[in-house]
């Protein structure tokens, strides 16, 4: 298996909507995100599927000495002699990289946040990081695309958070601000025993209006010049947006399951997105 397929495989196997966003995408592109998106479930599945914690410090490690060896032309895993390529090409430092698995380690310490301001922190390093990374691979000629990249990588992730509060209540974790909690009066045993309430349909609301508004603001910052390169945020953004409105239609009962667009539907908002580009 070639490093090429070894980040596609893991990829399409994660069922992710990041597949769907570039799969219309030259193959040079489509090569250079792919792996980039191969790094990053590399790096959450070294969390998500560690349940030791100094195991997984080992392993959050290896990955930053593999980066001082890529950049030095000598990676060993898969996913980083398919990125480097795009890496050398496009003059990306190492330290953005570093940046997520510093995002990525947060969950071995953090497993609240007090403010806003702390998670939006910790959705900078794992998702806005992530957006600006994207966006250069897919090409800008204005810079306030990366201001757009960075606002819209964290309207993903507060989706993500707003989409997982269950699964990750069962691992003992909250990513909503506790001053939100108190603000609308749900305590935290009523999430980590998926207690529903008025309250906290209140609060998930909360959640989800302020994440439209990442989405608006990111939108306003796009450059006109820069739209067509930037189509797979766009169709990325669709998808999340259908998903936010999902969520909120099923009345937020996203502690006891979790809601997902079904396959096709995804395909049908990538094309129909595609075909405005």
């Amino acid at each position: 298996m070639t490093p090429e397929e070894y980040c596609k495989n893991k990829t399409r196997h994660s069922g992710s909507s990041f597949y769907h966003s570039f799969k219309f995408l030259p193959k040079e592109k489509k090569l250079a995100i792919t792996a980039l998106y191969a790094f990053c479930r590399e790096i959450d599945d070294v969390v998500d599927q560690c349940a030791d914690l100094e195991i997984a410090r080992i392993k959050l490690s290896w990955w930053r000495q593999e980066l001082v060896d890529t950049y030095k032309g000598q990676a060993h895993h898969p996913v980083t002699k398919a990125l480097w390529p795009s890496l050398s090409k496009h003059g990306i430092p190492r330290e953005n990289l570093e940046e997520i698995i510093t995002g990525v380690e947060m969950d071995l310490t953090a497993n609240r946040y007090p403010v806003f301001e702390d998670l939006q922190f910790y959705c900078y390093k794992v998702a806005g990081v992530v957006g600006i990374l994207s966006a250069t691979l897919f090409g800008y000629s204005n810079s306030q695309t990366i201001e757009y990249a960075k606002k819209l990588g964290t309207a993903f992730q507060l989706t993500n958070i707003i989409r997982d509060v269950g699964e990750d209540a069962r691992l003992n974790r909250i990513y909503l601000p506790m001053e939100d909690l108190a603000k609308f009066n749900v305590p935290a045993t009523d999430i980590l025993k998926a207690q529903n309430s008025e309250q906290f349909y209140q609060l998930m609301k909360f959640q989800a209006d302020r994440a439209r508004q990442f989405y608006k603001d990111a939108f306003k910052l796009l450059p006109d010049e820069d739209r067509k390169n930037q189509t797979p945020g766009l169709i990325m953004a669709a998808i999340y947006s259908a998903l936010l409105d999902e969520i909120e239609k099923d009345g937020f009962n996203v502690l006891k399951y979790k809601i997902a667009l079904p396959p096709m539907r995804k395909i049908w908002i990538t094309f129909r997105v595609w075909c405005r580009k």
